[in-house]
């Protein structure tokens, strides 16, 4: 983003100076030094856009001067907006905005604007007000006129800023651009008097300035941007991440910030005998004697009766309202809150303390210099029974269970009249789930079937309370994208049916209920059914990179400290019977940082698993790594998984008994739920129609895809109904599908091999034929699939020869290609030609396959040809048991029991087939082969 400002000091604190509430315009002081003059005459269209970014800071007698010189280059008409709408925040409450130099040089023309009459106005709106802050912040705006592309834009502006409350102290941060931000010159520099207590640090690698003193001052200064910093894994702690900055402080250590601040939290008086929150205190000392109990509901009111909002005007940064006036305006920001939860503690006799915490950059605190900015919160300590508890008031809904809870800051600066230092926060998980959910899996239709489910998920905390301010204007496309992201993370491949929010004020809880379709990733392996039910685990990856030495040493962060519990049940078709549960029914172990609790039970026909998940937030050091990573992958080895029978039906005798039942029933009122909810969406009609196709209602599975074509065209959809509709023979509806396909891209493979397919199916050879060459001929990644494509064609027309010259050299240009391995394979096997060497081709394709199924299914049909009947069966019943409901091989096994005497299993078959493939008998009569 381009603003003209970078090196604006990062002072959050107060002042009570009498400033200016509009811009002043005046020269610039006679402390800066002077940025080389800009050269236009030097600048080329690889010229970088910022010409000059120089920020200097004067910091004196208690008072930060922060001047800043921009020089940025329109190098296109994109660029006019963003570099000539200028924007300069400032707080009158603390100093003054200075405007020094408005300019426009335009080749040697340097065009005044200030002279000319331009000048800044200011926006009386709050900025930040719709995150519930009031800073103080104005903002000066100008639309720089007559700026064109090729103009460079100059300007100088200074921004002073003095805080009493610092007693003279002084404290500045600024943020260093590097490699590869492209300045043509950039600087900043520090100065201050050189008898001044001024410490500094820069927070970069391979560079250390050296400090001058110049007449009465010394002077850092640094040329921008700095070198590419070296680069620091993702998952290493926040300390190791930081920002490039340059700090600058007075405070000599932090209990010196910690004894200047103190004296802001004091209580003595603040709630005077009989107000009104002398009474509030009195009805919670008399609903409970047990001061663990009292803290709990002081925590409670000022959380749920104060709401947030952040006040930072009228030296408010720093300095508190007090609690009578947070009472009666019923809001506050952390300060305010803090102020008052203190002072209604202290009133009950409660030890507390207030403590200072940075929400992001908490990890890093040890390795800062002492200054009031790197803080950007402030809550309570408390001491209860000699039992430390930390009471955030701008929270919300904390109950009396989560009163130990801890905020991740890491490390907190405890507020003391006589200092304190840095004190460690420590890491513990909530009492209670930052999220619950309770899931409801409905698989009675059938393993590898989609499932109804019903899910809701509860959270609390500052989730919740996203939630709630976010429910009033979430459109219901937001809410269903929301709930299918959380849904993820209980069920497989949600579709989101219906969603719904509730809250809990009195539990501070937000809950999103979700119901809809999941569709489970059930697995074959050793001829059974599995499907893994241990997320808690299977979820949970730790793949630290330390390979580069530098990184060797640096240790691994797990992340905030996070508790989320899980209660799922799933029904199992069948009631259950034959399904089985394998792999540990309880676990308790901690992997990767992170504890896991889960146990499972399986009665009547119902899995019930209930997993606790608690992320420690917790450091694994570097020598610990590979330990940890490979106790996780044993874990992994080990999930938790059901098991289906062994005698698992294929799912062609799954949906002839569930249409029988009526199995499918509410699976279907589902997805016509999800239409009417999503009247003009083409996706509830492609779900419904890809589950037609799956319990094979291929015209209805059309009739959903014909109405999605209506609302949103696409080459998809028009590739899917023409291959449904060959399916059913309909060739010539087939055809204008495909033609339209073409239309729409003509570059498509796919929409080129069913149509060049089609046509050959329809008479058309040589048309098909010179589709197919066209794009041979255009060569390419897909040229060899073509020529397969072109191969079968010409072997179904009769032209052996050309069939067997045509895949030869289509593998001639991919040896080691399993699928066109297996393409000659079928190819001599359907022409009933060559089968030596079909053989040899199937079985190197069956090598070479990860999913064999369909070079097992050829090789069948080679040894059908060679009438070796036991070998074509093995091989079917191999690849069937891949993938059970492949129409071709379920034929063809239904041929070869026909040939061995087996009638019965043979009709069963050829049933299924026809039943799969309406006219699977034409296509095998193409081959000659006839019940």
């Amino acid at each position: 983003m381009l603003r003209p400002i970078f090196f604006t000091a990062l002072i959050a604190a107060a002042s009570a100076a009498q400033a200016s509430d509009k811009p002043i315009y005046a020269p610039a002081p006679d402390w800066i030094k002077p940025a080389p003059a800009i050269d236009t005459a030097s600048i080329k269209d690889e010229s970088p856009v910022f010409l000059l970014l120089d920020g200097q800071q004067l910091l004196k007698d208690g008072q930060i001067t922060s001047y800043v010189e921009t020089a940025a280059r329109v190098a296109s008409t994109q660029m006019l907006d963003q570099i000539g709408s200028i924007k300069l925040p400032w707080q009158p409450d603390k100093g003054d905005l200075i405007i020094h130099k408005l300019e426009i040089i335009r080749g040697s023309e340097h065009v005044d604007l200030i002279a000319a009459g331009q000048r800044f106005s200011v926006l009386q709106r709050e900025e930040q007000l719709e995150q519930r802050m009031l800073n103080g912040v104005l903002t000066a705006t100008l639309a720089v006129e007559g700026l064109r592309v090729g103009d460079v834009l100059h300007m100088s502006i200074s921004i002073t800023q003095k805080d009493p409350t610092l007693k003279g102290n002084l404290q500045t941060i600024s943020l260093l651009p590097t490699d590869p931000f492209r300045i043509q010159f950039g600087r900043t520099r520090l100065i201050w008097p050189k008898d001044a207590p001024m410490h500094w640090r820069l927070n970069v690698a391979g560079l250390q300035p050296e400090v001058t003193t110049i007449g009465g001052y010394r002077e850092l200064s640094l040329a921008l941007p700095l070198a590419k910093q070296p680069e620091m894994p993702s998952d290493s702690p926040t300390r190791f991440r930081r920002l490039p900055m340059l700090e600058a402080t007075s405070f000599g250590d932090w209990a010196s910030i910690s004894s200047i601040m103190a004296p802001l939290y004091a209580t003595d008086g603040l709630i005077a005998p009989g107000s009104p929150l002398a009474g509030e205190v009195a009805k919670i000392m008399a609903a409970d004697s047990d001061p663990l109990k009292r803290t709990a509901l002081a925590l409670a009111l000022v959380q749920d009766k104060i709401r947030y909002l952040f006040k930072g005007m009228d030296g408010g940064n720093y300095v508190p309202q007090t609690p009578t006036q947070t009472w009666s305006l019923r809001y506050g920001d952390c300060k305010a809150k803090t102020l008052l939860l203190l002072a209604m503690l202290h009133q009950m006799g409660i030890e507390a303390e207030p403590v200072l915490a940075s929400s992001q950059l908490g990890d890093a605190l040890p390795d800062r210099l002492p200054s009031p900015g790197a803080f950007d919160h402030v809550f309570v300590r408390a001491t209860v029974a000699g039992e430390t508890l930390w009471l955030d008031g701008t929270g919300a809904g904390t109950q009396f269970a989560d009163i130990r809870d801890t905020p991740a800051f890491r490390n907190v600066l405890p507020l003391r009249t006589a200092g304190a230092a840095l004190m460690p926060l420590p890491m513990r998980p909530s009492a209670r789930p930052e999220m619950a959910a309770e899931v409801e899996l409905d698989e009675s239709a059938g393993a590898n079937f989609p499932a109804p489910f019903k899910a809701a998920m509860t959270m609390r905390g500052p989730l919740a309370q996203l939630m709630k301010a976010g429910a009033a204007q979430a459109s219901k496309d937001q809410l269903t994208e929301m709930a299918k992201k959380m849904s993820e993370n209980l069920v497989t491949s949600p579709t989101i049916i219906t969603r719904r929010l509730s809250f809990d004020d009195a539990a501070g809880t937000a809950t999103l209920h979700a119901s809809g379709v999941a569709y489970p990733d059930w697995t074959r392996e050793n001829e059974r059914y599995r499907i893994a039910i241990d997320s808690g685990v299977s979820d949970l990856s730790f793949a630290p990179d330390r390979t580069r030495t530098a990184w060797r040493d640096i240790p691994v962060s797990t992340g905030d400290a996070q508790h989320t519990a899980i209660r799922t049940r799933i029904i199992l078709p069948d009631g259950g019977k034959g399904y089985t549960l394998e792999g540990n029914m309880t676990l308790s172990d901690t992997l990767a940082g992170t504890k896991v609790d889960r146990t499972a039970t399986l009665a009547n026909g119902v899995i019930t698993t209930d997993a606790k998940v608690i992320e420690s937030g917790g450091e694994i050091a570097a020598a610990d790594i590979g330990a940890v990573r490979q106790r996780l992958a044993q874990a992994k080895q080990h999930l938790l998984r059901v098991v289906a029978p062994a005698d698992l039906p294929p799912a062609w005798q799954i949906v002839e008994a569930g249409k029988r039942a009526k199995k499918f029933d509410a699976i279907l009122a589902l997805y016509k739920q999800a239409i009417s909810d999503g009247p003009g969406k083409a996706e509830p009609y492609t779900n419904r129609a890809w589950f037609f196709e799956k319990i094979y209602e291929p015209r209805q599975a059309i009739d959903d895809v014909t109405r999605a074509i209506a609302i949103e065209p696409s080459v998809d959809s028009y590739l899917w109904r023409a291959r449904l509709l060959s399916g059913l023979g309909d060739r010539d509806k087939a055809l204008a599908d495909l033609t339209t396909a073409r239309k729409i891209d003509p570059a498509s493979s796919s929409a080129v091999t069913q149509l060049a397919t089609l046509y050959a199916d329809r008479g058309n050879k040589d048309q098909a034929l010179s589709l197919l060459d066209e794009r041979i001929g255009e060569g390419g990644k897909d040229k060899a699939d073509f020529m397969a494509t072109k191969a079968v064609i010409l072997g179904e027309a009769g032209d052996k020869e050309a069939a067997i010259e045509t895949i030869d050299a289509a593998i001639a240009t991919s040896p080691g290609n399993p699928g066109l391995l297996n393409s000659r394979c079928w190819l001599k096997g359907t022409l009933d030609t060559m089968l030596d060497t079909a053989l040899k081709d199937c079985t190197k394709s069956i090598e070479l396959s990860d999913s064999p199924q369909e070079p097992l299914d050829s090789r069948a049909m080679v040894y059908f040809r060679l009438n070796r009947l036991d070998d074509a069966l093995a091989d079917l019943n191999a690849a069937l048991d891949l993938e059970p409901d492949r129409p071709e091989s379920i034929y063809m096994r239904g041929m070869v029991r026909k040939r061995m005497g087996d009638a019965k299993a043979s009709d069963v078959d050829l049933a299924a087939a026809r039943m799969i493939s309406p006219i699977i008998d034409q296509t095998y009569a193409k081959y000659g082969i006839k019940p």
